[in-house]
Formats: C-alpha cells, sequence, structure tokens
C-alpha cells in the first residue's frame, strides 16, 4: 500500500530528459489538470491518490504547483492508516523544480520536511520541522523531486521514439539523498479501462537496491499513448495477487484523449 501510495504521486512515469531544453516542447498538461486514482487489492478499495497542477510565484515568475495526496480508506484505515501530501513548485518552462513539501503519515511514521533548490549552484536545503534541522546537500545537475519527475518527464521530445527494453536514467532527490531512478519500456497495451479501451505504453520502474523498491519486485506502469501521458494504471505484484492503482477520474486536461472504444 505504501509503496502504491509513493508510485502514484511520482507517477509516474514517462520518461526523462537529459537536457533542460527538452522542456521547451508543447507542455503535456496545464493548469488545472486533476487525478484521482483508486488504490485496490482485487474489488477492495484500500485508498484513493490525487494529483492536481495549480499556479503559484516563486522568484518573482509563475510556476506550477503540483499537489500530490494519498490516504487509505475503509477497512485498510484501521489495519494501516496512511495520510500522504506531497507538493513541488517547478518551473513552467525547463521543469526544474524551486521547493517541494512532504508531510506524511504512514502507519505512525511521520514527516514534515520542505527542501529548496539552488539549481545555480547545484544545492538544496532540507528543513525538517519535525525534528528542528537544517541541512544543504549536494546534488547533481537537472535534479528533481519525487513529484516534479512525473510533470518532467512527461514532456520528453522522444518518448515515442523509446524501442522495447532501452531505459532511461534520471537523477531524483529523495529522503535526503539523491537517487538513480531507471525507467524501462517494455511495450504498448490496449488497457481496458472504466472509461474504454486506451492505447497506452508500458513501464517498468527500477531504483537503486534497499531503497524504496527492490530491483526484482516486478511494478508496472500504464501511460497513455498520445499527447496526454495520462498515468492510467499502476501495478506491484505481490506473492498472492495483485495491487494497483487506476485512474478513477480527471479533469483539465491540455490534449483530447484517444480512447478507442468507450465504455
Amino acid at each position: 500500500m505504501k509503496k502504491i501510495l509513493f508510485i502514484t504521486s511520482l507517477f509516474f512515469l514517462a520518461v526523462s530528459f537529459d537536457t533542460p531544453t527538452a522542456a521547451q516542447k508543447e507542455p503535456a498538461f496545464e493548469t488545472g489538470e486533476f487525478f484521482k486514482f483508486r488504490i485496490h487489492y482485487g474489488l477492495v478499495t484500500a485508498g484513493y491518490a490525487t494529483l492536481e497542477v495549480k499556479e503559484s510565484v516563486r522568484n518573482n515568475k509563475k510556476v506550477f504547483h503540483a499537489v500530490g495526496n494519498g490516504y487509505t480508506t475503509g477497512m485498510a484505515k484501521l489495519f494501516f492508516k496512511v495520510k500522504d501530501n506531497y507538493e513541488s513548485y517547478f518551473d513552467n518552462v525547463t521543469g526544474r523544480p524551486y521547493q517541494y513539501v512532504r508531510k506524511i503519515d504512514e502507519g505512525g511514521y511521520t514527516k514534515d520536511q520542505e527542501g529548496f533548490f539552488n539549481q545555480d549552484k547545484n544545492t538544496i536545503l532540507v528543513k525538517d520541522y519535525k525534528n528542528n534541522t537544517e541541512k544543504t546537500f549536494s546534488t547533481p545537475e537537472n535534479i528533481q523531486d519525487i513529484v516534479s519527475t512525473f510533470y518532467y518527464l512527461r514532456n520528453h521530445p522522444n518518448v515515442d521514439k523509446l524501442k522495447v527494453g532501452e531505459s532511461i536514467v534520471i537523477d531524483m532527490f529523495f529522503d535526503d539523498e539523491t537517487f538513480k531512478f531507471k525507467l524501462k519500456f517494455i511495450g504498448t497495451e490496449d488497457l481496458d479501462t472504466k472509461f474504454g479501451k486506451v492505447k497506452t505504453m508500458m513501464f517498468r520502474p527500477l531504483v537503486q537496491s534497499g531503497r524504496v523498491f527492490k530491483e526484482e519486485e516486478s511494478l508496472t506502469v500504464w501511460i497513455s499513448d498520445d499527447e496526454n501521458k495520462i498515468p492510467l494504471r499502476i501495478k506491484a505484484t505481490l506473492a498472492v495477487g495483485s495491487l494497483k492503482a487506476d485512474l478513477e477520474s480527471f479533469k483539465g486536461l491540455k490534449h483530447p484523449f484517444y480512447i478507442k472504444v468507450k465504455k
């Protein structure tokens, strides 16, 4: 459950770009975009997660403000209560983040942090309000936070040119360190969704062993094969069955949503 909420807030996933100029293409999203995901084990709903794009101001310029929330519901809330808030303020041209917010409560495990990026000096100042500490970390160029990654990746100009088996790597700052986020393109599929049959691109995320996921874990992500690059499904294969996050509702898409066969 915790890992699915992490991935959903990421979303999640398309492919990275290697240089800032890659973000100059027509954006895949705009202010007002909203996604809601249902997290479930079979027919049993375990929780929900949302992602929304707002507008804000940083460094005297308008920027995107993405807000992600995840929470358990029903019986799952009784066994493992989750209430997560992830936010990112990032440039609406380059996609580089200015600031992130992470406020989480996952079964009693809590964090309350803000990170402030200095992209010119390749540093980030992390303020930990729970422990009343501040610390500055060095970062690689073009570093991303967990939420900005999703939006940054959706604008990759060559995503439609990827070949099966190719992987993309991006530097992401999370939990007070930078790690390599690797995304592997595994093919296309016509996916049955609540909206109808949609042509999708499938990806498998891998990160450093011992971090949020183990490399051998089977996680698969489906995104719409159109200009929006909408996250439609995230699936974690477990020892018994699978845990899924399916897109439940949306609004404010920048481009038409192509559905091959509508329900």
